[in-house]
């Protein structure tokens, strides 16, 4: 028995259930966000989309801008994780090969429907939360080259690369690659996210561009 008089088996059970209750207003609150806005969205409409009482999903998040912070948080880490966390380190690979996997992977993560309508939301309440406009560009743009940098500087020890600033190379690097499609896909909406095979026409252009200038010279 705990401390309370239930078990240790009851307590996991009900912790389960409040996590379990916790995912689904934060499902349903993403789809209600990214659909109708900050102002349009309801709090009683995420309690009946995600099968919940409306006190519960203010047991769970004080307010609809907690919850909205929350939302933009795990979004953009999330995206970021599945970026950086899941590629190879080089090691001996094709330098250019390595690059352009990298450069599609960004691509293809980043310009989604959901992300770009969240980039979209965040930068419409910028005046309203410009604490969220940091979460995104920390986690996201900032994070991102933080870890190219990072990245370079390895395979400039390596010889792989030849690189005097390795956030410098970075921004560039990630400009060659996402400017165009990104600007594309946030202003035009998401039937402009390009297909996929421009997207790896992006990767493969901004690498070679990238590699003429920071590749290492015969």
């Amino acid at each position: 028995m705990t401390a309370s008089g239930s078990t240790k088996a009851e307590d996991t059970a009900d912790a389960s259930r409040s996590a379990r209750k916790r995912q689904a207003i934060l499902t349903a609150a993403t789809v209600v966000f990214l659909r109708d806005g900050y102002l349009g969205t309801s709090m009683d409409e995420i309690a009946a989309l995600s099968g919940v009482s409306k006190q519960t999903v203010y047991k769970h998040f004080a307010s609809k801008e907690a919850l909205f912070v929350e939302i933009v948080t795990s979004m953009t880490n999330q995206a970021g994780d599945m970026v950086h966390n899941e590629m190879p380190d080089i090691a001996d690979s094709d330098v250019a090969e390595y690059l352009e996997t990298y450069a599609y992977r960004q691509l293809t993560i980043v310009l989604t429907p959901r992300i770009m309508q969240l980039r979209r939301l965040v930068i419409g309440e910028v005046a309203r939360f410009p604490e969220l406009a940091r979460v995104l560009y920390e986690r996201g743009p900032k994070r991102a080259l933080g870890i190219l940098a990072q990245m370079f500087e390895r395979m400039a020890e390596r010889g792989q690369l030849e690189i005097e600033d390795p956030m410098m190379a970075a921004s560039h690097f990630n400009w060659l690659v996402m400017s165009a499609a990104l600007n594309q896909a946030m202003l035009l909406g998401d039937d402009a996210i390009p297909k996929t095979s421009e997207l790896r026409r992006h990767a493969a252009e901004g690498v070679r561009v990238f590699l003429a200038a920071y590749g290492r010279k015969r």
